[in-house]
């Protein structure tokens, strides 16, 4: 009972990490081999992306209250 908790602790812990080494790893690698230009762009492409998304959903969510309340109201 005791050898089999022992082994699966064990390989848990080098499976946690392996892939935490192998992350931190292809990060590194990455952000070495992004030209800066394209990370720049990217990431402001991607805020305003994100940006965009979040007003519309405020919009949207604004929309169905109002909906929402007039039905209520009748």
């Amino acid at each position: 009972m005791f050898k089999r908790l022992f082994w699966l602790v064990v390989g848990f812990a080098l499976g946690l990490g392996s892939s935490w080494a192998l992350t931190r790893k292809l990060r590194r690698m990455a952000a070495r081999y992004a030209p800066t230009e394209v990370a720049d762009r990217w990431g402001g492409t991607m805020r305003a992306a994100v940006d965009e998304g979040r007003a519309a959903m405020r919009s949207r969510e604004a929309e169905l209250k109002e909906s929402m309340a007039r039905g209520a109201g009748q």
